[in-house]
Parts: C-alpha cells; structure tokens; sequence
C-alpha cells in the first residue's frame, strides 16, 4: 500500500509541477491524486472506521483554511470593486526608473503582509501598466513584484497561504512570526532593489499616454477610503480576533466577511440594481479565484493520505538521518518550492514534524514560513504571484530564469542567513 501511496503522489506532484507543458490544471491533478490516495487507502487499509476518522479530521483542517482564503479573497475583491487601492497606487510618482523600483517595492512588500501576495502581485502589476510604456520595463519591474510580494507575505499570518496553514494549525503564532522573520524578509527583498537599483542607474520612466475614460463605473472617494479602511481593519483585526476568542481564524473572517456585505448594501441602499451590482459582494464572489481554492483542496486532501499512512514520518526521519542539519534540510525544501508549489510542500512538512517533538514557534517553523513563502520567487511557477504575473503580463518562463531568478536565489540565500543569525544571537 506504501509504495503505490507513494508512486502516485508523486506522479500527481510531478503532473502540477508540469501543469503548462501539460496543459493540465494543477487542480484537476490535485483532486485526481486525492481520490485515488484516499480510495486506495480506504481499501487496502480494512479498518473502515479508522478511515472515516482520519478523513473527517482531515477535512475539519482542511476546511478552515478553505473558508478562510474564500473570504480573506472576496474582502480583497470588494475593496478592489470599490478602487479603494487608488488610495494607495495614486501616490506612487517618480520620474526615475531605479526610484520607481524601490518605491514599487516597498508598497507591494508592506501590502503583501496586510492582503496577501496574490492578490498584491495582481494589483501591482494593473498598475504598473498604469506607469510604464514599455513591455520589457513592466515584465521586469512585474519580476520584482513577485519577489517582494512572496517576501513580504512571509511574515505575518495573513499574507501567504503557506504561512496562513502553519498558523491555523499552531505551528506559529502572530507576534512571533512577524517579529522573528520581518528582518530576514527584509533582507530578502534589499539585495534583489540594491542590485537592480545598480544596472538601472538614472533611466527614466516613460509614462504611457494618456487614454480617454472609458466609462467603467466609479465609486465615490467616500465608498473608496471607507471599503479600503474596513476591509484592512478586518483583515489586520483576525489574528486579534482568534487571540482574543480562541476561535479559529476562519470565525474571524467570516465575522468581518458579514459586517463589510452589510455595510455594503447599506451604502449603495439608494442606487439602481444595474448600477450597484457591480460593487455587490456577490458580484466579489464570481470574481475570487475558484481554481486555486479547489487545489488547495485536492492537495491538502492528498497529503493527509502521507500523514496518516505515516509515510511522512519516514521521510523526516531519513532526511534527519541523511542530512542531519535541520536548516539544511528546510532550505532544501524551500529551493524545492521553486520548482514545486509551496502548499504541498508545507503541508508535507506540517505532516513530517509534529508539534511534539517541534513545538509552537520553534525554529523549525519559523525558518520553513521564511524558505516556503520565499523560495518559490526563485522560479516564476514557484509562487501562485509568480503564476499571476506570468499570466498577466505572458513572461517567458526562461526569461525570468535568467533575468530574475539569479537576483530571487541571492535575496532568498541572504534573508535565510539573516534568520540564522538572528536566531542563533537571541536564542
């Protein structure tokens, strides 16, 4: 049974790492290797009941961290509906590329950390169109994007999906996980602006030319200050929400997720259905994307079949035995989010360690939250912001190899040393 649980995780990881040669979405391989692992697990097994348990306890992890990016997501989509990130993009003006680059990164890197860095990477990248006339400015500024939104999602809870999943199951808490990862995040995203700042030099930005309105609908400066402001509060308020209550962060966005519907529809009380359904939350709802969250599903799903076949185990302890050194071993396994997704990388990990023997903000966890969130910026299909900026502005996945990987491998290797350090210094 081991070895065919085996066989086809890995052919299901190997058909979502080539999901684009493939032309097979990533969620249908994740949700075809689920259910052949749980169905082969439910058969050979012979202990029926253990399976029910196993499958009810997984799907109770699972779902939280599904009902919670379904509506971290949607919050994300009504404040955009209402432009309220004009807010913020309206201030960026400079006249100097290498300014530009420092400025952008700075903004994606702190708004990364308050919404996540998928849906900062889109709203980055729509406006760097906004900015920048020519193609091979955008797709290098959309490069660095994805650097500093994978670098700035990786310390706090909110910000990447990875370090929402060790949160909501313990691994790390808040205060923690921002205090001990902000500097090497930091660092992470200083070494790739100071070396492009460098070849940049003084080239100027040359703006697009102006385009006549389009007649899109507009909200007033009103609506927009307002969603922006409720809708960060909400996102920023979950994790004191879930220290105050001790519910799961899902409780949480769910609470904030119906009080900015309310707000919602008491704000556009007085206008006509045709011109406020477009500012509606259930118009937010068909906008979320839908396939990321049925893979979180499939893959989640899939790898609770290698914790509770305790093929996960066995790996940690041979790498222990193999490798030894347990930030060797993380680092590998953030290098490997380049080339693999993140998310099963670290729910392998969740599932390889357990809270035992590595307890509540420990070094393991903290150094896997930095490596996972931002190892996958090395390769442009290592990240869901990479994926989004590959398929927003069509880069070249050989070119971002060459022109961005080089700086991502440089700021990743400095930030996880800064880590080190740091942990080595005040432990």
């Amino acid at each position: 049974m081991l070895t065919a649980i085996s066989i086809i995780f890995v052919l299901s990881y190997l058909a979502i790492a080539l999901e684009h040669p493939l032309k097979i979405s990533k969620s249908a391989s994740a949700l075809m290797g689920a259910g052949w692992l749980w169905t082969i697990y439910a058969l050979v097994s012979g202990d029926i009941n253990q399976v029910d348990a196993d499958l009810n306890r997984s799907l109770m992890g699972t779902a939280q961290i599904v009902f919670f990016l379904m509506g971290a997501m949607t919050i994300v989509e009504v404040v955009d509906a209402h432009e309220g990130f004009m807010a913020i993009t309206s201030r960026i003006k400079t006249t100097r590329l290498s300014s530009l680059m420092w400025l952008v990164g700075f903004v994606t890197f702190f708004l990364s950390s308050i919404l996540d860095n998928l849906t900062t990477t889109i709203v980055m990248i729509s406006l760097m169109k906004k900015l920048l006339d020519k193609r091979d400015d955008r797709i290098f500024f959309a490069g660095i994007i994805v650097i500093a939104a994978n670098a700035g999602g990786a310390w706090t809870p909110i910000g990447d999906v990875t370090t929402t999943m060790l949160w909501i199951g313990n691994q790390i808490t808040t205060l923690s996980i921002m205090k001990s990862v902000f500097l090497a995040s930091m660092v992470n995203l200083l070494v790739p602006l100071a070396v492009t700042s460098f070849i940049l030099g003084d080239r100027p930005v040359i703006a697009p030319k102006s385009k006549v309105d389009d007649g899109t609908l507009r909200s007033t400066a009103f609506e927009r200050n307002l969603m922006l402001v409720l809708g960060l509060g909400i996102l920023v308020g979950v994790p004191l929400f879930k220290t105050v209550t001790h519910l799961p962060p899902f409780m949480g966005i769910l609470f904030g997720l119906g009080a900015l519907w309310m707000v919602g529809d008491l704000l556009h009380l007085k206008k006509e259905d045709h011109h406020k359904r477009h500012f509606t939350l259930v118009h937010a709802l068909t906008r979320i994307d839908m396939s990321s969250i049925i893979f979180f599903i499939g893959i989640l799903m899939a790898v609770a079949v290698l914790e509770h076949t305790h093929v996960l185990s066995s790996l940690a302890q041979w790498l222990d035995k193999t490798v030894g050194r347990q930030d060797i071993i993380v680092l590998i396994i953030g290098l490997a989010s380049a080339v693999v997704d993140n998310v099963p990388l670290v729910a392998a990990s969740m599932g390889m360690y357990n809270l035992a023997q590595y307890p509540t903000d420990s070094f393991l966890w903290e150094f896997i939250a930095y490596c996972a969130g931002t190892g996958g910026s090395i390769l442009i299909i290592g990240s869901a912001s990479g994926v989004a900026a590959m398929g927003l502005e069509k880069i070249d996945f050989f070119w971002y190899a060459r022109k961005i990987g080089g700086l991502a491998l440089l700021g990743y290797l400095a930030g996880a040393a800064t880590y080190v350090v740091q942990y080595k210094l005040f432990h």
